[in-house]
């Protein structure tokens, strides 16, 4: 088992603070949580340079990813290296996401920038259930969404300063392997752990 923080953003997005270097050197120093989805904000030019710093740690993985922004809300993919085409509506950005074998996440759904209930009109693979910038309610309303919906439910810290990586992650059932980590995100192989219960999906 793995534990990820699957949505965070670094310098590569413009309203975040955290370098990539950063990054990896707060996995290296976390006592469990080894991985980390680098998820900038319509650009995925931030993941390499993550990458190479992170090679120098057998034990750290980064997920390629990126959180595209749609006219109708947000959405995470995790595994792309690139973005998709033009235009990003929901239903293009979801289609490139099952075309590529890569995770599409409804995010933060009932925060700013959420797309909601119109997410239940897609087939997503994935609802952002725990957003470490959400409220509570916001996160309660996302995790009845998941399970209205019948998709797993992932978590993230949505992290744009150093202090907020890794205040929230995902439990996966999975090595070390950008590609069994999506499968199993697939497979619903996840639990987000709560202050004091875990969800399971």
């Amino acid at each position: 088992m793995i534990r990820a923080d699957l949505h965070l953003h670094t310098t590569y997005s413009s309203d975040s603070s955290i370098t990539p270097k950063t990054l990896v050197e707060q996995l290296v120093a976390h006592d469990f949580i080894k991985v980390a989805a680098v998820t900038d904000h319509d650009t995925t030019c931030g993941i390499s340079v993550t990458r190479q710093l992170a090679a120098a740690y057998p034990d750290i993985l980064i997920i390629p990813g990126v959180e595209i922004s749609t006219p109708n809300g947000d959405i995470v993919v995790l595994g792309a290296e690139e973005t998709p085409p033009q235009p990003w509506t929901v239903q293009n950005v979801v289609d490139f996401a099952r075309d590529h074998d890569y995770v599409s996440v409804v995010a933060h759904p009932y925060r700013e920038y959420g797309m909601g209930d119109l997410a239940r009109n897609y087939k997503f693979d994935a609802v952002e259930v725990f957003n470490g910038a959400s409220t509570p309610t916001a996160n309660k309303l996302a995790h009845d969404l998941a399970k209205l919906m019948g998709l797993p439910g992932v978590a993230g810290s949505d992290a744009h300063q150093p202090a907020e990586l890794c205040t929230v992650y995902t439990e996966i059932q999975a090595s070390l392997d950008v590609d069994e980590i999506l499968k199993a995100v697939k497979k619903g192989l996840v639990t987000v752990p709560q202050p004091r219960k875990s969800i399971r999906f």
